[in-house]
Protein backbone atom coordinates (compact mmCIF):
# COMPACT_ATOMS: atom_id res chain seq x y z
CA UNK A 1 0.00 0.00 0.00
CA UNK A 2 1.12 3.47 -1.03
CA UNK A 3 2.76 5.44 2.31
CA UNK A 4 3.38 2.73 4.23
CA UNK A 5 1.74 1.10 7.38
CA UNK A 6 1.83 4.52 9.86
CA UNK A 7 -0.45 6.90 8.43
CA UNK A 8 -4.24 6.09 7.52
CA UNK A 9 -4.28 6.94 3.65
CA UNK A 10 -2.16 8.15 0.89
CA UNK A 11 0.79 9.73 2.13
CA UNK A 12 4.03 8.48 3.85
CA UNK A 13 4.57 12.00 5.13
CA UNK A 14 4.36 15.51 5.48
CA UNK A 15 5.82 17.49 2.86
CA UNK A 16 4.37 20.90 3.68
CA UNK A 17 7.42 22.89 3.57
CA UNK A 18 8.71 21.25 0.82
CA UNK A 19 6.12 22.68 -1.26
CA UNK A 20 7.38 25.71 -3.85
CA UNK A 21 5.11 27.83 -5.84
CA UNK A 22 3.20 30.82 -6.14
CA UNK A 23 -0.56 32.16 -6.88
CA UNK A 24 0.03 32.43 -10.26
CA UNK A 25 -2.44 34.51 -12.87
CA UNK A 26 -2.90 31.24 -14.57
CA UNK A 27 -4.74 29.36 -11.55
CA UNK A 28 -6.68 32.29 -10.36
CA UNK A 29 -8.48 32.59 -13.25
CA UNK A 30 -8.99 29.02 -13.61
CA UNK A 31 -10.61 28.99 -10.12
CA UNK A 32 -12.80 32.16 -11.71
CA UNK A 33 -14.34 30.41 -14.14
CA UNK A 34 -15.09 27.49 -12.24
CA UNK A 35 -16.55 29.42 -9.87
CA UNK A 36 -19.10 30.44 -11.81
CA UNK A 37 -20.94 27.23 -11.10
CA UNK A 38 -22.10 28.54 -7.79
CA UNK A 39 -23.64 30.88 -9.56
CA UNK A 40 -26.46 28.45 -10.97
CA UNK A 41 -27.28 27.71 -7.52
CA UNK A 42 -27.12 31.16 -6.18
CA UNK A 43 -29.53 32.09 -9.15
CA UNK A 44 -32.31 29.70 -8.68
CA UNK A 45 -32.16 30.68 -4.51
CA UNK A 46 -32.63 33.76 -5.76
CA UNK A 47 -35.47 33.52 -8.33
CA UNK A 48 -37.84 31.36 -6.93
CA UNK A 49 -38.68 33.12 -3.78
CA UNK A 50 -39.79 36.58 -6.02
CA UNK A 51 -41.49 34.14 -8.21
CA UNK A 52 -43.69 32.72 -5.92
CA UNK A 53 -44.65 36.04 -4.19
CA UNK A 54 -45.65 37.19 -7.82
CA UNK A 55 -49.27 37.53 -8.50
CA UNK A 56 -49.05 36.61 -12.59
CA UNK A 57 -47.42 33.18 -11.78
CA UNK A 58 -49.63 32.43 -8.68
CA UNK A 59 -52.76 33.20 -10.51
CA UNK A 60 -51.45 30.60 -13.48
CA UNK A 61 -50.25 27.79 -11.69
CA UNK A 62 -51.55 28.42 -7.48
CA UNK A 63 -54.63 30.06 -7.99
CA UNK A 64 -55.53 29.31 -3.92
CA UNK A 65 -52.60 30.60 -2.68
CA UNK A 66 -53.34 33.81 -4.96
CA UNK A 67 -56.97 33.81 -3.26
CA UNK A 68 -55.50 33.48 0.23
CA UNK A 69 -52.79 36.42 -0.35
CA UNK A 70 -56.01 38.69 -0.79
CA UNK A 71 -57.83 37.75 1.89
CA UNK A 72 -57.17 40.73 4.53
CA UNK A 73 -57.78 38.91 7.41
CA UNK A 74 -55.82 35.88 6.55
CA UNK A 75 -53.41 34.62 9.58
CA UNK A 76 -50.71 36.71 8.52
CA UNK A 77 -48.45 33.24 9.18
CA UNK A 78 -50.22 31.08 7.26
CA UNK A 79 -51.68 33.08 4.01
CA UNK A 80 -49.06 31.14 1.57
CA UNK A 81 -48.96 27.76 3.34
CA UNK A 82 -49.24 25.41 0.39
CA UNK A 83 -48.07 21.85 -0.58
CA UNK A 84 -47.94 22.54 -4.06
CA UNK A 85 -45.98 25.76 -3.94
CA UNK A 86 -43.68 24.68 -1.65
CA UNK A 87 -43.22 22.04 -4.42
CA UNK A 88 -42.24 24.09 -7.43
CA UNK A 89 -39.17 25.15 -5.09
CA UNK A 90 -38.20 22.22 -2.85
CA UNK A 91 -38.70 19.57 -5.93
CA UNK A 92 -35.56 20.47 -7.48
CA UNK A 93 -33.06 19.97 -4.35
CA UNK A 94 -34.54 16.10 -4.55
CA UNK A 95 -33.93 16.07 -7.84
CA UNK A 96 -30.33 17.78 -6.71
CA UNK A 97 -29.48 14.84 -4.35
CA UNK A 98 -30.15 11.82 -6.53
CA UNK A 99 -27.52 13.94 -9.28
CA UNK A 100 -25.10 14.53 -6.70
CA UNK A 101 -24.84 10.91 -6.20
CA UNK A 102 -24.70 9.95 -9.76
CA UNK A 103 -21.96 12.78 -10.29
CA UNK A 104 -19.44 11.27 -8.28
CA UNK A 105 -18.30 8.20 -10.32
CA UNK A 106 -18.62 10.49 -13.30
CA UNK A 107 -16.43 13.00 -11.38
CA UNK A 108 -14.12 10.53 -10.52
CA UNK A 109 -13.28 8.62 -13.23
CA UNK A 110 -13.97 11.49 -16.19
CA UNK A 111 -12.49 14.30 -14.24
CA UNK A 112 -14.10 17.40 -12.26
CA UNK A 113 -14.12 18.94 -15.72
CA UNK A 114 -16.45 17.35 -17.47
CA UNK A 115 -18.97 17.36 -14.38
CA UNK A 116 -19.18 20.89 -14.56
CA UNK A 117 -19.82 20.85 -18.00
CA UNK A 118 -22.80 18.56 -17.48
CA UNK A 119 -24.12 20.64 -14.98
CA UNK A 120 -24.14 23.50 -16.98
CA UNK A 121 -25.88 21.70 -19.67
CA UNK A 122 -28.49 20.37 -17.48
CA UNK A 123 -29.10 23.53 -15.99
CA UNK A 124 -30.11 25.18 -19.54
CA UNK A 125 -32.13 22.43 -20.64
CA UNK A 126 -33.96 23.23 -17.37
CA UNK A 127 -33.93 26.79 -17.85
CA UNK A 128 -35.50 26.58 -21.27
CA UNK A 129 -38.51 24.40 -19.77
CA UNK A 130 -39.46 26.61 -17.23
CA UNK A 131 -39.56 30.06 -19.08
CA UNK A 132 -41.97 28.23 -21.50
CA UNK A 133 -44.11 26.67 -19.08
CA UNK A 134 -47.88 25.78 -20.18
CA UNK A 135 -48.61 24.10 -17.32
CA UNK A 136 -47.67 22.64 -13.58
CA UNK A 137 -46.21 19.19 -14.77
CA UNK A 138 -44.00 21.41 -17.33
CA UNK A 139 -43.06 23.62 -14.87
CA UNK A 140 -41.86 20.55 -12.50
CA UNK A 141 -39.85 18.81 -15.36
CA UNK A 142 -38.38 21.64 -15.55
CA UNK A 143 -37.33 22.28 -11.62
CA UNK A 144 -35.74 18.47 -12.03
CA UNK A 145 -33.44 19.29 -14.71
CA UNK A 146 -32.24 22.45 -12.64
CA UNK A 147 -31.68 20.38 -10.06
CA UNK A 148 -29.49 17.37 -12.11
CA UNK A 149 -27.44 20.50 -12.71
CA UNK A 150 -26.99 21.85 -9.54
CA UNK A 151 -26.32 18.10 -7.83
CA UNK A 152 -23.39 17.79 -10.41
CA UNK A 153 -22.28 21.71 -9.69
CA UNK A 154 -22.29 21.56 -6.24
CA UNK A 155 -20.06 17.86 -6.38
CA UNK A 156 -17.87 18.89 -8.87
CA UNK A 157 -16.73 22.60 -8.57
CA UNK A 158 -15.80 22.94 -4.90
CA UNK A 159 -13.64 20.00 -5.43
CA UNK A 160 -12.15 21.61 -8.52
CA UNK A 161 -11.42 24.89 -6.56
CA UNK A 162 -9.51 23.07 -3.18
CA UNK A 163 -7.57 20.89 -6.01
CA UNK A 164 -6.30 23.70 -7.86
CA UNK A 165 -5.49 26.43 -4.81
CA UNK A 166 -2.34 26.29 -3.09
CA UNK A 167 -2.29 25.26 0.65
CA UNK A 168 -1.96 28.56 2.20
CA UNK A 169 -4.84 30.35 0.18
CA UNK A 170 -7.25 27.44 -0.83
CA UNK A 171 -9.54 28.70 1.73
CA UNK A 172 -10.16 32.11 0.04
CA UNK A 173 -9.82 30.65 -3.61
CA UNK A 174 -12.58 27.53 -2.58
CA UNK A 175 -15.01 30.57 -1.30
CA UNK A 176 -15.00 32.06 -4.92
CA UNK A 177 -17.90 28.94 -4.97
CA UNK A 178 -20.00 31.17 -2.83
CA UNK A 179 -18.89 34.68 -4.23
CA UNK A 180 -20.73 33.15 -6.99
CA UNK A 181 -23.55 31.58 -5.58
CA UNK A 182 -24.37 34.96 -3.20
CA UNK A 183 -23.83 37.31 -6.80
CA UNK A 184 -26.36 34.95 -8.63
CA UNK A 185 -28.77 35.25 -4.97
CA UNK A 186 -28.33 39.37 -5.76
CA UNK A 187 -29.03 39.09 -9.47
CA UNK A 188 -31.60 37.42 -9.60
CA UNK A 189 -33.39 39.58 -6.89
CA UNK A 190 -32.60 42.62 -8.72
CA UNK A 191 -34.18 40.46 -11.79
CA UNK A 192 -37.41 39.72 -10.03
CA UNK A 193 -37.75 42.98 -8.91
CA UNK A 194 -37.58 44.55 -12.85
CA UNK A 195 -39.69 41.89 -14.08
CA UNK A 196 -42.67 41.51 -11.18
CA UNK A 197 -43.72 45.03 -12.93
CA UNK A 198 -43.99 42.97 -16.08
CA UNK A 199 -47.07 42.21 -16.40
CA UNK A 200 -48.75 38.62 -17.19
CA UNK A 201 -44.97 37.34 -18.40
CA UNK A 202 -42.47 38.73 -15.88
CA UNK A 203 -42.00 35.69 -14.34
CA UNK A 204 -41.09 33.41 -17.65
CA UNK A 205 -38.49 35.53 -17.88
CA UNK A 206 -37.11 35.47 -14.42
CA UNK A 207 -37.42 32.05 -15.25
CA UNK A 208 -35.69 31.72 -18.28
CA UNK A 209 -32.81 34.08 -17.33
CA UNK A 210 -31.37 31.23 -15.37
CA UNK A 211 -29.88 30.18 -18.70
CA UNK A 212 -26.95 32.92 -18.89
CA UNK A 213 -25.01 31.72 -15.78
CA UNK A 214 -25.86 28.08 -17.15
CA UNK A 215 -24.35 29.03 -20.74
CA UNK A 216 -21.40 31.07 -18.61
CA UNK A 217 -20.64 27.03 -16.56
CA UNK A 218 -20.88 25.21 -19.97
CA UNK A 219 -18.58 26.87 -22.04
CA UNK A 220 -16.37 28.10 -18.66
CA UNK A 221 -16.04 24.01 -18.35
CA UNK A 222 -15.18 23.39 -21.79
CA UNK A 223 -11.93 26.06 -21.34
CA UNK A 224 -10.47 24.69 -18.42
CA UNK A 225 -7.54 22.44 -17.45
CA UNK A 226 -8.40 19.15 -15.51
CA UNK A 227 -6.85 19.48 -11.89
CA UNK A 228 -3.26 17.65 -11.36
CA UNK A 229 -5.02 15.36 -8.95
CA UNK A 230 -7.86 14.04 -11.24
CA UNK A 231 -5.13 13.65 -13.90
CA UNK A 232 -2.97 11.67 -11.95
CA UNK A 233 -5.55 9.57 -10.37
CA UNK A 234 -6.52 8.56 -14.38
CA UNK A 235 -3.00 7.39 -14.77
CA UNK A 236 -1.93 10.53 -16.81
CA UNK A 237 1.03 11.15 -14.62
CA UNK A 238 2.77 13.78 -16.90
CA UNK A 239 0.04 15.48 -18.04
CA UNK A 240 -0.68 16.27 -14.56
CA UNK A 241 2.82 17.41 -13.34
CA UNK A 242 2.88 19.68 -16.56
CA UNK A 243 -0.85 21.44 -15.01
CA UNK A 244 0.88 21.26 -11.44
CA UNK A 245 3.84 23.56 -12.64
CA UNK A 246 1.74 25.45 -14.73
CA UNK A 247 -0.86 26.23 -11.88
CA UNK A 248 2.31 26.60 -9.02
CA UNK A 249 3.99 28.43 -11.79
CA UNK A 250 7.50 26.77 -11.11
CA UNK A 251 8.72 23.08 -12.63
CA UNK A 252 10.08 22.77 -8.72
CA UNK A 253 7.00 20.80 -7.56
CA UNK A 254 8.38 17.87 -6.54
CA UNK A 255 7.30 17.11 -3.18
CA UNK A 256 3.63 18.00 -3.90
CA UNK A 257 3.36 15.70 -7.21
CA UNK A 258 4.77 12.92 -4.95
CA UNK A 259 1.81 13.54 -2.61
CA UNK A 260 -0.84 13.37 -5.19
CA UNK A 261 1.05 10.13 -6.94
CA UNK A 262 1.36 8.18 -3.44
CA UNK A 263 -2.74 9.42 -2.81
CA UNK A 264 -3.57 8.24 -6.18
CA UNK A 265 -2.03 4.71 -6.04
CA UNK A 266 -4.43 4.16 -2.92
CA UNK A 267 -7.33 5.85 -4.56
CA UNK A 268 -6.60 3.58 -7.52
CA UNK A 269 -6.56 0.32 -5.36
CA UNK A 270 -10.14 1.36 -3.93
CA UNK A 271 -12.93 0.02 -5.96
CA UNK A 272 -15.86 1.24 -3.71
CA UNK A 273 -15.15 4.81 -2.35
CA UNK A 274 -18.77 4.71 -1.03
CA UNK A 275 -18.00 1.61 0.86
CA UNK A 276 -14.39 2.84 2.11
CA UNK A 277 -15.75 6.01 3.36
CA UNK A 278 -17.78 3.65 5.80
CA UNK A 279 -14.06 2.67 7.41
CA UNK A 280 -13.43 3.78 10.80
CA UNK A 281 -10.29 5.92 8.78
CA UNK A 282 -12.69 7.84 7.57
CA UNK A 283 -14.99 8.43 10.16
CA UNK A 284 -14.24 12.02 11.24
CA UNK A 285 -14.61 12.83 7.37
CA UNK A 286 -17.96 11.36 7.00
CA UNK A 287 -19.14 13.35 10.33
CA UNK A 288 -17.93 16.12 8.77
CA UNK A 289 -19.67 15.42 5.58
CA UNK A 290 -22.93 15.05 7.10
CA UNK A 291 -23.66 17.20 9.67
CA UNK A 292 -21.61 20.31 8.47
CA UNK A 293 -24.03 20.59 4.84
CA UNK A 294 -26.81 19.68 7.43
CA UNK A 295 -26.08 22.50 10.03
CA UNK A 296 -25.63 24.94 6.92
CA UNK A 297 -29.15 24.52 6.02
CA UNK A 298 -30.58 24.34 9.62
CA UNK A 299 -29.48 28.23 9.82
CA UNK A 300 -32.26 29.06 8.76
CA UNK A 301 -30.44 30.89 5.48
CA UNK A 302 -32.24 29.32 2.38
CA UNK A 303 -35.30 30.12 4.17
CA UNK A 304 -35.08 33.42 4.41
CA UNK A 305 -33.35 33.83 1.17
CA UNK A 306 -36.25 32.41 -1.45
CA UNK A 307 -38.78 32.94 0.90
CA UNK A 308 -37.61 36.22 1.58
CA UNK A 309 -40.33 38.29 -0.56
CA UNK A 310 -43.18 36.04 1.28
CA UNK A 311 -41.86 36.34 4.06
CA UNK A 312 -41.26 40.14 4.38
CA UNK A 313 -45.12 40.15 2.82
CA UNK A 314 -46.22 37.80 5.15
CA UNK A 315 -45.32 40.43 7.83
CA UNK A 316 -47.52 43.01 6.26
CA UNK A 317 -44.62 44.78 3.75
CA UNK A 318 -46.35 46.03 0.93
CA UNK A 319 -46.26 47.19 -2.61
CA UNK A 320 -42.52 46.30 -3.39
CA UNK A 321 -41.09 46.68 -0.30
CA UNK A 322 -40.82 42.79 -0.25
CA UNK A 323 -38.42 43.07 -3.45
CA UNK A 324 -36.86 45.84 -2.36
CA UNK A 325 -35.79 43.90 1.27
CA UNK A 326 -34.64 40.66 -0.42
CA UNK A 327 -32.40 42.26 -2.90
CA UNK A 328 -31.13 44.16 0.27
CA UNK A 329 -30.34 40.72 2.30
CA UNK A 330 -28.36 39.59 -1.30
CA UNK A 331 -26.60 42.60 -1.40
CA UNK A 332 -25.59 42.34 2.19
CA UNK A 333 -24.59 38.56 1.54
CA UNK A 334 -22.53 39.10 -1.38
CA UNK A 335 -20.61 41.66 0.07
CA UNK A 336 -19.95 39.58 3.14
CA UNK A 337 -18.50 36.86 1.10
CA UNK A 338 -15.94 39.04 0.50
CA UNK A 339 -14.78 39.61 4.36
CA UNK A 340 -14.68 36.16 4.94
CA UNK A 341 -12.60 34.81 1.58
CA UNK A 342 -10.39 37.93 3.01
CA UNK A 343 -9.84 36.33 6.48
CA UNK A 344 -9.97 32.57 5.73
CA UNK A 345 -6.88 31.77 5.49
CA UNK A 346 -5.36 34.22 8.16
CA UNK A 347 -8.14 33.57 11.21
CA UNK A 348 -9.02 30.05 10.11
CA UNK A 349 -12.45 28.13 9.79
CA UNK A 350 -12.81 27.39 13.48
CA UNK A 351 -13.04 31.24 14.84
CA UNK A 352 -15.08 32.58 11.97
CA UNK A 353 -17.83 29.44 12.19
CA UNK A 354 -18.18 30.14 16.28
CA UNK A 355 -17.92 34.11 15.60
CA UNK A 356 -20.51 33.91 13.08
CA UNK A 357 -23.06 31.11 14.88
CA UNK A 358 -22.47 33.64 17.87
CA UNK A 359 -24.00 36.22 16.18
CA UNK A 360 -26.74 34.43 13.98
CA UNK A 361 -27.92 33.10 17.44
CA UNK A 362 -28.14 36.96 18.36
CA UNK A 363 -29.90 37.95 15.47
CA UNK A 364 -32.55 35.47 15.22
CA UNK A 365 -33.10 35.96 19.07
CA UNK A 366 -33.94 39.49 18.46
CA UNK A 367 -36.40 39.21 15.32
CA UNK A 368 -38.39 36.48 17.51
CA UNK A 369 -39.03 38.83 20.19
CA UNK A 370 -39.62 41.34 17.93
CA UNK A 371 -42.41 39.68 16.25
CA UNK A 372 -43.90 37.66 19.29
CA UNK A 373 -44.78 41.04 21.00
CA UNK A 374 -45.59 43.59 18.01
CA UNK A 375 -46.48 41.19 15.57
CA UNK A 376 -49.59 38.90 14.94
CA UNK A 377 -52.99 38.18 13.32
CA UNK A 378 -54.20 40.92 11.98
CA UNK A 379 -51.38 42.91 13.06
CA UNK A 380 -48.66 44.47 10.83
CA UNK A 381 -45.51 45.90 12.10
CA UNK A 382 -45.14 49.54 12.69
CA UNK A 383 -42.52 51.44 9.69
CA UNK A 384 -39.93 51.68 12.63
CA UNK A 385 -40.33 47.91 13.65
CA UNK A 386 -40.26 46.97 10.24
CA UNK A 387 -37.03 48.29 9.25
CA UNK A 388 -35.37 47.24 12.95
CA UNK A 389 -36.18 43.54 11.61
CA UNK A 390 -34.97 44.12 8.10
CA UNK A 391 -31.82 45.61 9.75
CA UNK A 392 -31.67 43.06 12.05
CA UNK A 393 -32.25 40.38 9.17
CA UNK A 394 -29.32 41.75 7.11
CA UNK A 395 -27.19 40.99 10.43
CA UNK A 396 -28.24 37.57 10.51
CA UNK A 397 -26.89 37.36 6.84
CA UNK A 398 -23.67 39.21 7.20
CA UNK A 399 -22.97 36.37 10.08
CA UNK A 400 -23.88 33.66 7.75
CA UNK A 401 -21.85 35.30 4.53
CA UNK A 402 -18.57 34.96 6.66
CA UNK A 403 -18.98 32.08 8.36
CA UNK A 404 -21.13 29.03 7.81
CA UNK A 405 -22.21 30.08 3.79
CA UNK A 406 -18.70 29.28 2.61
CA UNK A 407 -17.26 27.50 5.20
CA UNK A 408 -20.06 24.92 4.94
CA UNK A 409 -18.66 23.73 1.24
CA UNK A 410 -15.16 24.36 1.90
CA UNK A 411 -14.45 22.45 4.53
CA UNK A 412 -16.20 19.36 3.37
CA UNK A 413 -14.31 19.90 -0.11
CA UNK A 414 -11.07 20.08 1.62
CA UNK A 415 -10.45 17.07 3.92
CA UNK A 416 -11.07 14.27 2.06
CA UNK A 417 -8.25 11.69 0.75
CA UNK A 418 -8.12 11.44 -2.45
CA UNK A 419 -9.87 7.59 -2.67
CA UNK A 420 -12.64 8.96 -1.16
CA UNK A 421 -13.17 12.51 -2.49
CA UNK A 422 -15.63 12.11 -5.01
CA UNK A 423 -17.99 10.14 -2.70
CA UNK A 424 -17.41 12.31 -0.21
CA UNK A 425 -18.47 15.58 -1.70
CA UNK A 426 -21.49 14.06 -3.09
CA UNK A 427 -21.67 12.41 0.38
CA UNK A 428 -21.89 16.55 1.43
CA UNK A 429 -23.67 17.85 -1.67
CA UNK A 430 -26.74 15.38 -0.87
CA UNK A 431 -27.11 16.10 2.95
CA UNK A 432 -27.49 19.52 1.50
CA UNK A 433 -29.94 19.25 -0.94
CA UNK A 434 -31.69 16.99 1.46
CA UNK A 435 -32.11 19.31 3.98
CA UNK A 436 -32.51 21.91 2.02
CA UNK A 437 -35.55 19.72 0.88
CA UNK A 438 -37.03 19.37 3.90
CA UNK A 439 -36.66 22.88 4.84
CA UNK A 440 -38.06 24.22 1.45
CA UNK A 441 -41.06 21.87 1.45
CA UNK A 442 -41.68 22.36 5.16
CA UNK A 443 -41.12 26.24 5.73
CA UNK A 444 -44.30 27.85 5.00
CA UNK A 445 -46.27 24.76 7.25
CA UNK A 446 -43.43 25.49 9.82
CA UNK A 447 -44.27 29.24 9.38
CA UNK A 448 -47.74 28.90 10.07
CA UNK A 449 -47.46 26.23 13.16
CA UNK A 450 -44.47 27.96 14.66
CA UNK A 451 -45.57 31.22 13.96
CA UNK A 452 -42.34 33.82 15.61
CA UNK A 453 -40.63 30.57 17.35
CA UNK A 454 -39.38 29.75 13.80
CA UNK A 455 -36.50 32.05 14.12
CA UNK A 456 -36.29 29.95 17.77
CA UNK A 457 -36.09 27.04 16.30
CA UNK A 458 -32.98 28.03 14.00
CA UNK A 459 -31.44 30.11 16.59
CA UNK A 460 -31.57 26.05 18.86
CA UNK A 461 -29.95 24.71 15.99
CA UNK A 462 -26.84 27.17 15.40
CA UNK A 463 -26.49 27.13 19.48
CA UNK A 464 -25.99 23.25 18.44
CA UNK A 465 -23.73 23.36 15.33
CA UNK A 466 -21.77 25.85 17.42
CA UNK A 467 -20.90 23.87 19.98
CA UNK A 468 -20.47 21.26 17.37
CA UNK A 469 -17.14 23.21 15.68
CA UNK A 470 -16.07 24.02 19.11
CA UNK A 471 -15.55 20.26 20.16
CA UNK A 472 -15.00 18.08 17.13
CA UNK A 473 -13.94 20.07 14.47
CA UNK A 474 -9.57 21.09 13.69
CA UNK A 475 -8.22 23.41 12.02
CA UNK A 476 -7.54 23.19 8.64
CA UNK A 477 -5.86 26.58 7.85
CA UNK A 478 -3.08 26.32 5.58
CA UNK A 479 -3.01 22.16 5.62
CA UNK A 480 -2.23 20.80 2.51
CA UNK A 481 -4.86 18.69 1.07
CA UNK A 482 -2.55 15.92 0.22
CA UNK A 483 -1.53 15.90 3.85
CA UNK A 484 -4.87 16.48 5.36
CA UNK A 485 -5.42 12.88 6.53
CA UNK A 486 -2.69 13.43 8.93
CA UNK A 487 -4.57 15.68 11.02
CA UNK A 488 -6.94 14.03 12.34
CA UNK A 489 -4.93 11.72 13.84
CA UNK A 490 -3.44 15.09 15.76
CA UNK A 491 -7.30 15.84 17.46
CA UNK A 492 -8.02 15.50 20.78
CA UNK A 493 -11.01 13.70 20.18
CA UNK A 494 -10.56 12.11 16.77
CA UNK A 495 -7.19 10.25 17.26
CA UNK A 496 -9.22 8.07 19.75
CA UNK A 497 -11.31 6.38 16.66
CA UNK A 498 -8.49 6.84 13.65
CA UNK A 499 -6.67 3.62 13.17
CA UNK A 500 -3.11 4.61 12.65
CA UNK A 501 -2.39 1.40 10.82
CA UNK A 502 -4.50 0.81 8.17
CA UNK A 503 -3.44 -3.09 7.59
CA UNK A 504 -4.56 -3.44 10.90
CA UNK A 505 -7.91 -2.17 10.59
CA UNK A 506 -8.33 -4.49 6.84
CA UNK A 507 -7.40 -7.18 8.95
CA UNK A 508 -9.88 -6.48 11.38
CA UNK A 509 -12.69 -5.99 9.61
Amino acid sequence: MAGGSLVPAGVAKERAEEYQGRVTPYVIIACLVAAIGGSIFGYDLGISGGVASMDDFLHRFFYTVYKNEKHAHENNYCKYNNEGLAAFTSSLYLAGLVASLLASPVTRKCGRKRSIIYGGISFLIGAALNAGAINLAMLLLGRIMLGVGIGFGNQAVPLYLSEMAPAHLRGGLNMMFQLATTLGIFSANMINYGTNKIHPWGWRLSLGLAAAPACLMTVGGLLLPETPNSLIERGLEEEGRKVLEKIRGTPNVSAEFEDMVEASKLANSIKHPFRDILKKRNRPQLVMAIFMPMFQILTGINSILFYAPVLFRSMGFKGNAPLYSSALTGAVLASSTLVSMATVDRWGRRFLLIGGGIQMITCQTIVAIILGLKFGNNKELSKGFSVLVVVVMCLFVVAFGWSWGPLGWTVPSEIFPLETRSAGQSITVAVNLLFTFIIAQSFLGLLCAFKFGIFLFFAGWITVMTIFVYIFLPETKGVPIEEMILLWQKHWFWKKIVSENPEVEKNDE
